[in-house]
Parts: structure tokens; sequence; C-alpha cells
């Protein structure tokens, strides 16, 4: 074999060791970089972060804002059967979900009790005359078994982030 050739194969070789040694630690800077400027966002002041919290939900220097609170009662109409019942219930769930995805209705829920007050539902919207469009659009308010007692209601703006976090712990949504 000549001598020549022995040495280049020597330097690649050893060349190549080096490269393969070095790719890691290259690979590993590289990702930390890429860690690093993921985290290095622009930092803001707990206060500008506050500001743009309050703006985002609609808060007044208090951190309130006005709603729009409904009384679920029962109305005059009941379903005569239980299927009938049952299709009912599943639209107005339905409903419920449906404006409650659109950011208009940030709360509702049932009474567990078995008297004339059924359930709630909190409204973000500012007047009485939005609300009833809303309520109008509820299969059991169209048929008679659910009849609604609007109020305006001062409460926190921090309640327009309910539905955000009640999807994230959720297992199943209506």
């Amino acid at each position: 074999m000549n001598h020549k050739k022995v040495s280049v194969l020597l330097f690649t070789s050893k060349h190549i060791y080096m490269k393969i040694r070095i790719l890691p630690i290259i690979a590993l800077l590289f990702l930390a970089g890429c860690t690093k400027n993921k985290h290095t966002e622009v930092k803001m002041s707990q206060a500008e972060a506050d500001s743009l919290l309050r703006q985002e939900t609609g808060a007044d220097n208090y951190g309130m804002k006005v709603y729009v609170m409904a009384f679920l009662k029962r109305g005059p109409n009941r379903p005569n059967d239980s299927a009938h019942a049952a299709e009912l219930q599943k639209a107005h769930l339905q409903n419920i979900g449906r404006m409650a995805n659109s950011g208009e209705l940030i709360v509702a829920g049932p009474f567990l009790d078995n008297d004339s007050l059924r359930g709630l539902n909190i409204f973000d919207v500012r007047s009485i005359e939005e609300a009833k469009t809303l309520t109008e659009s509820d299969p059991a308010i169209q048929f008679g078994s659910l009849k609604m007692e609007l109020k305006l209601w001062y409460g926190s703006a921090a309640l327009v982030k309910m539905n955000e976090i009640h999807r994230r712990i959720a297992k199943e949504n209506p």
C-alpha cells in the first residue's frame, strides 16, 4: 500500500471521527439556542399585562363590567312524553353550547332542586334586548317549557374567561 494513501485515509478517518464527535455538541448548542430563543419573549411589566387583560375582558377600573343575568323558570308547557322531553333538552343544551362557543353566553347551569327556578345564564351582552334575542333562540323557550327573567348585572370581568377555562377542563361538551 502506498504511504501517501495511508496518510490520507488516516487523516480522513480522523477528520470524520472529529466531525462525528463535534456534531452532537453542535446539535446541543443549536437546540439550547432554540430553547433559549423560544423562552426569551418580549417581557412586559405586570402592570402592562394587567392593562392588556383589562382591555381584553372589557373591565372597568374596578375590574367589573355589565352582563345580563337570566333566571330560567319552569314554563307553562311541559312535553307530553319522555322522548319529546329528551329531544327538547338536547336541543336546549346544543343552543347553550352554540352561544357559549360564540362568547355570548359565559355561564350556564341548572339548579339542582326541583322547584320552579330551573337554572341560571349569564350573557356577555350590555342590554336586556340583546339577551332577549338570544333567549328566544332556545328551543325550550320557544316550546314554552322554560321562560326567562332577565336582569342587568354588574360583575367581575374575569367571567369572560370562564368558557375558555371550561373547555380546557371538560372531558365532554354538549
